[in-house]
């Protein structure tokens, strides 16, 4: 699975950007593609995913403020981000798991940079 990830840029605090994610390949029917973030000297973190079934998950800080959506019939997700401040400033990551029963793969964008500046 190869993921495209695009949208970042520079914006002003409480400004507004939006994420674009587009998976190709091996995908498959049973799979759920969200966002990741990581900023300078800290872990990478979970920021919100979509499972292919419409479960949703955001992480506490950005609740409220970013909202996840897709498109499966172009195998694309988006992070809508609204409200930006500039703790969300880092490099956001599109994360693709394939399911195969039990099990599951992760393939990883190569990452798109986030600056927001106060």
């Amino acid at each position: 699975v190869q993921l495209q990830a695009s949208g970042g840029g520079l914006v002003q605090a409480g400004g507004s950007l939006r994420l674009s994610c587009v998976a190709s390949g091996s995908t498959s029917s049973m799979h759920a593609m969200g966002w990741y973030r990581q900023a300078p000297g800290q872990q990478r973190e979970l920021v919100a995913t979509v499972s292919s079934g419409g479960d949703i998950v955001y992480a506490d800080s950005v609740k409220g403020r970013f909202t996840i959506s897709r498109e499966n019939a172009k195998n694309t997700v988006y992070l809508q981000m609204n409200s930006l401040k500039p703790e969300d400033t880092a490099v956001y990551y599109c994360k693709y798991r394939r399911y195969s029963g039990s099990t599951g793969i992760n393939y990883w964008g190569k990452g798109t940079l986030v600056t927001v500046s106060s």
